[in-house]
């Protein structure tokens, strides 16, 4: 069978889930606020023009981080955390080569708790293992910080409803460091559909399929494998659902209610842990390849899929389908979109403009001109200069911390980083239950129709 047929019957079957989806949803609790407790849609905190940051975590993307924020005026990296002291003192070592004075350096499985409770830091920024993830940035707002964690930002209901009522409590800014959004075409796809180019977006599709054998010894104790070992559902979620949930407005104006997931047995990671230990793996949980469907509360879906074993090229999938156009990421970038969505100049150079078949590359090109974002207008060369999965990474860092400097709501907040991670808890539920439907909740608890659509800070 082609696989866009098993695709097909795959997807059939789930809106079949989907169709009955009252007789079997599972529930999933929302606590309740306590008294006096608010929402933080939109935060915005006392403006602080020099950020002295604290970095816990200094492996692959810690080491990163550090490079890229030496590069930002107005941020201070006061203090270094890592299990290994080589690597904070290494990290110390690129903050000499750039001119920055030497950070206060911590080591040790416990040293995380010295930083967050350090006096003279606004900012914990945690690149940890994921099993760290939330208790860090739990304890740092209770520490008075604001909080920039990895993704995913929790990995249970449990840790994702603590994160959100310490954020709501202390009033302290926690940020889920999702760099995808920040990608060059997906912001200036955004922003095309925020203009309506693409007409009413009614589904958006993402994924992480990445073939991670070069990587998997490159995990500090091989705890990512591990993860996967002990774990079955969507466990790295949010590079698929960032880019999808902003274009479809997730709880600024539209809320996820329920998922339907399905998975492959496990082969692939199975079958490498023998090869590099001789192990018989037959505990494996998660699949090699999982995918998920979401439904919202206005009627629009959502399609995230996982795979890191899998002999394939790198995708992230994107996709936007609206009502007037679409927009595609990969295997080919591009556009579809008729004359009449175009624009008058656009349509009378090019006049074989239609919506069943991408816009030239010339087209292309004016489209990411004319719509590019202007959140990066004044920074995206210096963003491809620094780095960091093409300047997105950059773009990510320096909007966070310009959005500090002067007191504005960030880009992203605590319930996009709740949304975009829930995936790994519930998906585990819906695949443990024979691809139950199982229920969204609202993380925002009623606070979803206060806004009307994604905003960016100017």
């Amino acid at each position: 069978m082609k696989s866009s047929s098993l695709k097909i019957l795959l997807i059939a079957f789930l809106l079949l889930k989907i169709g009955n989806v009252s007789a079997q949803l599972i529930k999933t609790k929302a606590p309740k606020r306590d008294k006096g407790q608010t929402d933080v849609l939109r935060l915005a905190t006392p403006a602080i023009p020099v950020v002295h940051v604290a970095i816990v975590g200094l492996g692959m993307r810690g080491t990163g981080a550090v490079e890229r924020i030496t590069h930002i005026p107005g941020v201070e990296i006061v203090a270094l955390c890592d299990m290994v002291e080589a690597r904070a003192n290494a990290a110390n070592d690129t903050l000499v080569k750039h001119g920055k004075p030497k950070a206060e350096v911590f080591f040790g499985e416990d040293s995380w708790k010295k930083v967050t409770a350090l006096k003279n830091v606004d900012l914990v920024y945690i690149v940890t293992d994921w099993k760290h993830h939330a208790s860090i940035a739990v304890q740092a707002m209770k520490d008075g910080k604001h909080v920039a964690v990895e993704v995913p930002g929790a990995l249970t209901m449990k840790e994702i409803w603590e994160i959100i009522d310490t954020s709501e409590k202390t009033r302290k800014h926690c940020m889920m460091l999702e760099n995808c959004v920040y990608d060059f075409f997906e912001l200036t796809t955004l922003n095309m559909a925020q203009q309506g180019l693409f007409g009413e977006i009614l589904h958006a599709e993402g994924s992480y399929i990445h073939g991670l054998q070069p990587y998997w010894g490159n995990y500090w104790n091989n705890w990512r494998m591990d993860y996967n070992r002990k774990h079955r559902g969507d466990v790295y979620p949010t590079h698929g659902m960032g880019p999808a949930c902003l274009a479809l407005n997730i709880h600024r104006g539209d809320k996820m209610n329920f998922l339907v997931s399905m998975d492959t047995k496990a082969v692939g990671n199975p079958a490498f842990i023998k090869e590099k230990t001789g192990e018989v793996v037959t505990d494996f949980r998660n699949g090699d390849h999982t995918m998920t469907m979401i439904r919202t509360e206005k009627g629009k879906t959502i399609q995230i899929q996982h795979d890191v074993t899998s002999p394939r090229p790198y995708s992230r999938m994107y996709q936007l389908s609206g009502t007037k156009g679409f927009a595609n990421k990969y295997p080919v970038e591009g556009y579809a979109i008729d004359a009449k969505e175009a624009g008058g100049e656009i349509s009378k150079n090019y006049q074989n403009l239609n919506a069943e078949e991408f816009v030239s590359e010339d087209v292309k090109k004016i489209l990411m001109e004319k719509y590019k974002n202007p959140i990066v207008k004044d920074i995206e060369e210096m963003a491809k200069k620094v780095g960091g999965h093409g300047g997105m990474d950059f773009i990510m860092d320096y909007r966070m911390f310009h959005c500090l400097q002067q007191g504005l709501p960030l880009d992203m907040d605590v319930y996009d980083l709740a949304e975009w991670s829930c995936l790994s808890p519930l998906t585990e539920i819906s695949l443990d239950h024979n691809s139950a439907p199982v229920e969204i909740p609202d993380f925002t608890r009623g606070g979803w129709q206060k806004l009307n659509t994604v905003e960016f800070s100017k």
